[in-house]
């Protein structure tokens, strides 16, 4: 199960992937759960986005509202 704060990332990642910042505690469970991945960027940053797992959490919990 995730946390408050985990799930907040996550909307956070799908609405404003530019604004989160790389070195969240919370990320690094996302990413361990691959409910999110790291997109390389040309300019050689990085960005997250959701998996499709992550996608679909964020699915389920839409529906239970």
């Amino acid at each position: 199960m995730l946390s408050p704060h985990e799930f907040a990332t996550l909307m956070l990642v799908k609405a404003a992937p530019e604004q989160i910042d790389l070195n969240r505690e919370e990320l690094d469970t996302l990413l361990e759960r691959q409910l999110v991945a790291l997109e390389q960027l040309a300019s050689g940053g990085q960005r997250p986005h959701l998996t499709r797992d992550g996608d679909s959490v964020l699915q389920a919990i839409a529906r239970k509202r």
